[in-house]
């Protein structure tokens, strides 16, 4: 009995792991058919697409203008070693576009929107705000949820797209001003570095993340139980499975995009 206890325990991990996905993946599919069907709540929508989009700008530009500053510093050192300093504008350009400002704007927006939704929503699983939407006769999935996925799906690639710019201009600072290229030859060089696939990518990672964080955090505040604990618990579950699931998305989406 002692030999096994902890293959069950292994066991019984599992399987609830594979139920939690299980349980996620027909609450994003739930959420889905609810943005796309009627009725549509539009004054939810404007509302959850400002506080996504709008609100979040700041932390996305901030993050983006010294990535791309930190990484025209670094990459001109590592090429410095093989004289190939005139490949940092490129590296720069193709990076941000593919990587980085998707990446790290899903990241930012996950702490913050993700934790958000997933302490109001919770809060309102606690005090039975969301059994009351029923007794109204209202979806909560229509009224709460669908808002926000539709929200966090639009806006996270209009703020990847600022996130690109910034993160460029960013660059450009360090490498004019601090790394003394001249500013015409590197705007030059990040422009022909550039193709369509590399922004168009980029913007599509932000869709997906930005669906991630968006499923995620509802499903752990929609989920909460347990009072003050339980929110909190739903809110830390929400941030760490959607940081997480946009580190393996972006694998997989680089797999299919540039395979």
């Amino acid at each position: 009995m002692a030999v096994t206890e902890p293959i069950g325990a292994v066991g019984r991990g599992a399987a609830g792991f594979l139920a939690r996905i299980g349980r996620s993946a027909a609450f994003a599919g739930r959420a889905v058919g609810a943005a796309v069907t009627p009725p549509f709540f539009p004054g939810q929508l404007a509302r959850q697409a400002v506080e996504i989009g709008y609100f979040s700008l700041p932390v996305v530009a901030l993050t983006a203008l010294f990535t791309g500053m930190v990484l025209a510093l670094q990459s001109h050192t590592g090429f410095a070693r093989m004289n190939a300093e005139g490949a940092v504008a490129t590296i720069v350009a193709i990076s941000i576009t593919r990587e980085l400002a998707p990446v790290l704007a899903g990241l930012m927006v996950a702490g913050r929107v993700g934790a958000a939704m997933a302490a109001e929503l919770g809060t309102m699983r606690v005090t039975e705000q969301i059994d009351a939407l029923r007794t109204l006769s209202v979806d909560p999935f229509r009224y709460l949820i669908a808002p926000r996925v539709l929200a966090a799906t639009a806006m996270l690639p209009l703020l990847v797209l600022v996130g690109d710019i910034i993160g460029l201009w960013g660059g450009f600072l360090v490498g004019v001003y601090d790394l003394g290229f001249g500013s015409g030859s590197f705007v030059t060089q990040m422009w022909d570095a550039l193709e369509r696939m590399d922004v168009i990518s980029g913007l599509v990672k932000a869709a997906v993340f930005g669906f991630l964080v968006a499923v995620l955090g509802c499903f752990h505040g929609y989920h909460a139980a347990g009072g003050a604990q339980g929110v909190g618990t739903a809110t830390m579950n929400a941030v760490v499975s959607a940081s997480i699931l946009i580190l393996l998305a972006n694998y997989l989406l680089t797999q299919v995009l540039f395979s």
